[in-house]
């Protein structure tokens, strides 16, 4: 915990005032109008610098040349059946990445649209794996300002005229956007960013005597598994009239139909204006996607009011022949501050032809008396009900549960947007205040803190219905989720009691489902679509039977209570679900607020653990071949083209022979069970557990209880070769044990508790004397040039021990020893500390290049670093060290990495992989800092103490265990697990 007032006399705040006059916040200071005092903050007209992409070395090239002929074979091969690879150095986009990103549109999982804090609406993933970085400029708000008498009006969009995606030169006759009021300067018009909510103040601009404030919502609510997913955003816009005369403000929203890059040109396209309850009016723009993806439907849409009129222009081109002309629809604007009324009559549009661009129009229309305040609503949602992978397997996303999957959810959505945004603030304001208002935490912590949360949106997250399978429990709303299983068997693990020397783990409950192509997948005759590529749904194996990785049947109970099935990609760069390795830093963000997504992540992983698939493989690094996926072997990730169904899309190293993954699923899984107290959950995912620690048997080479890394990256440094005992991978491990035994402990497998005790008691010297050099553990035990560099990550194991109520690994002399020689060398040495830790330091205080790997700063091991310090009572350290990812990437004096944290920056400020999963990281600091009652009250005595050792000895054998059969009586746990006797 954060001790006193440590903090007071640095808290980097950037105080309001200095980029809103008082005066102006006074006049705004209602209906939320005001931007919170803690708060990410940048004015209009601050420059977006391109970024700087990272470069390997000369000698780094060399050794890589190898690999980089197989990966550019591998990548055009992958192009030549119309994919896209998991890892692509070698094509770039056209667009140029900037720093100008802001806070994301929308709820989890069904596709998002991010905003730049100048306006412009960018980095487009609606498709599967696929961002569109670049901008659509038609995208925009507009205000149209005349007071009576006629003597003063004005017409602007309200983003600054200077951006990249905007032609430079305006020509006489252009009938597109660049005939539009680019007239904001943007220096008195300010962006507050405070993750999912956003605040737009343009102070006198472009109206000297009104005020504005827009404020934008997203249905981002922790806890809230309805809400959270739904693909909707309200703009909220605030108007102060100080002027004397009345001033009549329109306010227009455009909208292009599209879904990023040049989609809009692909023709086909369909605009209809609609009226809705409440009120709510607006325009639906019905997009036919390319290349067979599901069709997406946004609605654009205002709430009239007593006060506010709304009327609509369906339909208007960007070139000469359209009907209606961007810049016919500009001076309508101008002339008249709205649109028609018999426009909302006017029926569908003509499909647009290809290369036309199809645009649509939303005009709010409010009378504001001199020093009168006016609100006016807007809201976007979109509809894009299936989500299809590149091999066919077709999905419906979460809120389909709550809306249906036809085209007419995206009125609903606008709607209950706009009549519900108030209930959504009020719960994000429950949930974020105890943070903001706690005086004792730097003031740069606690926006960062919520901001690097846009991950969760923006970083190509994809959530599923589960669907229902029993065909007498029919959903009123939507019949088609009644989906059908693939044929294939369908094994679920189990724990069998047997007394005797043959004890050992087997299957049972074999279950034949009948039906279609795919697991979870839409049902061909409710969709009409045919899942053209099959030869993704290949089987694996569990033990004698094969599965894809499916669910069972639920009661009509069990489905309502499901939160569905939840993807997040490592990176828009690498393009693979639920990068395992890295998800063991980021998943503190959804145990702390979304515990059940993250609970059934996990269980996806324990029924991958369990499974085979025996597909040959080429790996890319050494050119040998293996199998996709290794019963016993923790998955790197859950796929790229069709996940759940086709494991391991990394393809670099064979993951079967990582030393990380393993312990790390032991530890998260342990973890989880620890701080949820979820028995059900434990007796779900133990047979995995088991099984993983059994796996890693055979790295232990020596019979020392340590496993051993192999001479090469076998772990998430996947270009840091490592030899013999590693700090990293043996820290894990040996953390693994103390966890494996503590849930074998509490779920009655009493044996197998023995069992790791005893090769704990065994490693863990061996890795003392194996590793520590009187400071802090070295590198590795071999002999190699940096074997006794200091890595940042030496103790992510002893983070993840703390983290979950365990003993500590070892003595704490020795932790804070380690923290604080990562401290004053990998942090201190860089820049003072303002960077954040670099990856390997060489003792004599030079930066480990021995790779591009040791040299980079990892901005989620960096806040993990700090989560360890802050478990270890070092909170000053640990604030000090993560304090240089936010000076370095979120600083206005930083490199411009705000809202697209990469996984890692050089000293010179060169990013690689931007918009990266690892740096939700911070939340293991928080989570740190407020651990949960379960962990803070484990048993005061040390659980290790409570297992018993019987004088029997040896490794991880089946022949030794006797477990009850606990999967039919999960729930006698619930009250003390300790003290059970059923």
């Amino acid at each position: 915990m954060v001790s006193g007032n440590l903090f007071h006399s640095r808290k980097n705040s950037w105080p309001t005032q200095e980029y809103i006059s008082k005066s102006t916040l006074h006049l705004l200071d209602f209906d939320d109008a005001v931007p919170p005092e803690q708060a990410w903050r940048r004015r209009l007209n601050s420059h977006a610098n391109l970024l700087k992409e990272f470069s390997v070395t000369f000698l780094e090239a060399i050794k890589m040349v190898k690999l980089g002929i197989r990966m550019w074979s591998y990548v055009r091969e992958e192009a030549s059946h119309g994919r896209k690879a998991p890892i692509d150095p070698f094509t770039r986009e056209s667009y140029k990445p900037s720093a100008s990103q802001g806070v994301p549109l929308g709820g989890m999982g069904s596709g998002s649209i991010s905003r730049g804090f100048r306006g412009e609406f960018r980095q487009w993933q609606i498709i599967p794996g696929l961002c569109e970085a670049s901008p659509v400029m038609a995208n925009q708000f507009s205000i149209f300002i005349s007071r009576d008498g006629g003597n003063k009006s004005f017409a602007s969009v309200l983003a600054p005229g200077q951006h990249e995606g905007l032609r430079s030169r305006k020509k006489a006759d252009d009938q597109g956007i660049s005939s539009w009021g680019w007239n904001l300067n943007g220096q008195h018009s300010t962006y507050h960013a405070l993750f999912p909510r956003a605040w737009t103040v343009y102070d006198g601009e472009p109206d000297p005597e009104l005020k504005v404030s827009c404020r934008q919502i997203s249905p981002f609510i922790p806890h809230n598994y309805r809400e959270s997913s739904l693909p909707a955003a309200v703009f909220v816009y605030t108007l102060v009239n100080t002027g004397k005369e009345r001033a009549k403000v329109s306010l227009l929203f455009t909208w292009a139909n599209s879904i990023g890059g040049n989609s809009h040109l692909t023709g086909d396209h369909v605009n209809v204006p609609f009226i809705a309850e409440d009120g709510v009016s607006g325009v639906l723009l019905h997009h036919k996607t390319a290349k067979g993806n599901p069709p997406v439907t946004f609605a654009i849409a205002a709430c009239e009011t007593q006060n506010v009129s709304v009327s609509v222009l369906p339909s208007f081109g960007l070139s000469e022949g359209s009907s209606a002309t961007a810049k016919d629809m500009w001076q309508k604007m101008v002339q008249d501050g709205q649109f028609e009324r018999e426009n909302f009559s006017s029926g569908p549009s003509m499909p647009s032809s290809p290369g036309e661009t199809l645009c649509a129009a939303v005009s709010a229309s409010a009378w504001v008396e001199p020093h009168g305040k006016c609100t006016v609503a807007f809201s976007l949602a979109w509809s894009s009900p299936k989500v299809k992978f590149s091999k066919g397997s077709t999905y419906h996303r979460r809120y389909t549960k709550f809306y249906g999957a036809s085209e007419g959810a995206a009125v609903d959505l606008a709607h209950d947007a706009l009549t519900g945004y108030k209930r959504w603030e009020e719960e994000i304001e429950k949930w974020q205040n105890p943070v903001l208002k706690d005086e004792k935490l730097p003031e740069w912590y606690k926006f960062t803190l919520f901001n690097e949360l846009y991950f969760l949106v923006a970083g190509g997250t994809i959530w599923i219905d589960t669907p229902l399978l029993s065909s007498n429990m029919g959903n009123g709303q939507d019949q088609s989720k009644e989906l059908e299983y693939a044929n294939v068997k369908v094994t679920e693990a189990t724990v069998h009691c047997r007394q005797g020397a043959d004890a050992e783990f087997t299957t049972d409950n074999e279950y034949d489902s009948t039906a279609t192509n795919g697991e979870n997948q839409v049902n061909e005759q409710d969709t009409g679509e045919v899942s053209d590529e099959n030869e993704s749904v290949d089987t694996f194996r569990i033990g004698n039977s094969t599965s894809t990785l499916q669910p069972f049947a639920m009661t009509k109970q069990e489905y309502e209570d499901d939160v569905g099935r939840f993807l997040y990609l490592e990176g828009v760069e690498y393009v693979m679900w639920c990068t395992y390795d890295v998800h063991f830093y980021a998943s503190f963000a959804l145990l702390e607020l979304f515990p059940r997504i993250e609970l059934n992540i996990q269980r996806d992983f324990a029924k991958a653990v369990l499974c085979e698939d025996g597909r040959k493989v080429k790996f890319l690094a050494e050119g040998n071949w293996g199998i996709r996926k290794v019963r016993g072997a923790v998955p790197h990730d859950l796929g790229t083209h069709d996940p759940w169904h086709e494991m391991n899309a990394y393809n670099i190293h064979d993951t079967s022979q990582w030393k990380d993954l393993n312990p790390k699923f032991v530890l998260q899984v342990y973890r989880d069970f620890a701080a949820t107290g979820d028995m059900s959950f434990g007796v779900d995912v133990w047979p995995a557990v088991r099984t993983a620690m059994e796996y890693m048997d055979q790295f232990d080479r020596d019979n020392d209880g340590l496993i051993e890394n192999d001479g090469f990256p076998d772990q998430t440094y996947d270009t840091w070769t490592v030899h013999g005992v590693s700090a990293y991978c043996g820290c894990l491990w040996l953390a693994a044990l103390q966890a494996a035994a503590a849930m074998a402990l509490q779920l009655g497998d009493r044996d197998f508790a023995e069992t790791c005790k005893r090769k704990y008691l065994k490693a863990k010297p061996a890795f003392e004397e194996k590793l520590w050099n009187g400071s802090y553990f070295n590198y590795d035990s071999g002999s190699s040039s940096n074997s006794k560099s200091i890595q940042a990550d030496q103790l992510a194991g002893q983070w993840y021990t703390a983290s979950s109520g365990l003993p500590s690994l070892f003595d704490d002399s020795k932790i804070k020893s380690a923290l604080r020689k990562v401290y004053d060398f990998n942090v201190m040495k860089v820049k003072g500390g303002r960077m954040g830790a670099v990856n390997g330091m060489h003792p004599n205080g030079k930066v480990d290049e021995t790779c591009m790997q040791s040299r980079e700063i990892w901005t989620g091991v960096t806040y993990g670093v700090a989560a360890t310090m802050i478990l270890a009572g070092m909170e000053e350290e640990a604030f000090t060290t993560a304090e240089g990812i936010f000076l370095a990437g979120w600083s206005e004096e930083g490199y411009g990495y705000w809202f697209q944290t990469p996984e890692g920056w050089t000293m010179d400020g060169s990013y690689r992989s931007l918009i990266y999963m690892r740096p939700l990281s911070i939340w293991g600091m928080q989570y740190a800092l407020t651990l949960p009652k379960a962990i803070l009250e484990a048993p005061r005595v040390n659980i290790m103490d409570r297992i018993h050792l019987s004088p029997v000895n040896g490794g991880f054998s089946h022949n030794e265990t006797c477990v009850r059969k606990i999967s039919t009586k999960g729930g006698c746990f619930s009250n003390s697990v300790f003290h059970c006797a059923c």
